[in-house]
């Protein structure tokens, strides 16, 4: 295998390296959120044509989210806990032609980062969050998907915007159902009212009909 190689995806140039476990630096089974988000961006462009759309990308990776919405005309903020991932990502961006797209690559602790942002009273129409079940910030900050989810996702409903805002949220290898991600997200967003779909993504087989499951999913959009 190279050291690195290419991969095109939704009009970006992500740089695939094998990176130990099972990471390649992409998610592609992720596709269906990255065009679902940019079919709200347009959206939110349309309606405030002298204002780029805003995109917050937590537990955000190598930037394949992050390099789709700044290609589609956001500003975005990229946040991980990795400074290698937040350097693959400039690396990537670097590879796109988008080295000087309005994107802030930020290495912190993704709860820190959203308490401060709700402090400050700032709002994003697009939110994607994708976090692990376990995971450390880069001052050694612990996060734990069922202890920390649920009030964290209710401080990223404070930073949605007022009008056409859409938030996404995944999880993966955790024993649990789309039914879970579904709840939290209806009890969250409730006095938004709003619409909520939730599943399961899976990458298709090529050559055949058999699906291999990856993560679940709850996604809002508002009304």
């Amino acid at each position: 295998m190279p050291e690195a190689w290419p991969v095109e995806v939704e009009g970006v140039r992500m740089q695939c390296k094998l990176a130990g476990l099972w990471h390649l630096g992409l998610f592609p089974e992720q596709a269906p959120h990255w065009q679902w988000m940019v079919k709200g961006l347009a959206g939110n462009a349309v309606a405030a044509p002298r204002d780029k759309p805003r995109v917050l990308n937590l537990f955000a990776y190598t930037g394949a989210a992050s390099l789709i919405a700044a290609r589609a005309g956001a500003e975005v903020v990229h946040v991980d806990a990795s400074k290698k991932a937040v350097s693959w990502g400039r690396e990537n961006a670097a590879a796109s032609g988008l080295a000087d797209a309005p994107v802030r690559w930020i290495c912190e602790d993704a709860r820190k980062f959203v308490a401060r942002e709700v402090r400050r009273g700032r709002t994003y129409h697009s939110i994607l969050l994708d976090p692990p079940k376990f995971g450390r910030g880069p001052d050694g900050e612990v996060w734990e998907l069922f202890e920390h989810l649920p009030a964290f996702l209710a401080d990223c409903a404070k930073l949605l915007a007022p009008e056409g805002a859409r938030l996404i949220l995944t999880a993966y290898a955790i024993r649990a159902s789309a039914l879970a991600l579904d709840g939290l997200m209806r009890e969250t967003l409730r006095a938004r009212g709003g619409s909520i779909e939730s599943g399961e993504l899976a990458l298709a087989e090529a050559a055949g009909d058999r699906l291999i499951g990856t993560s679940l999913y709850s996604r809002w959009s508002a009304p």
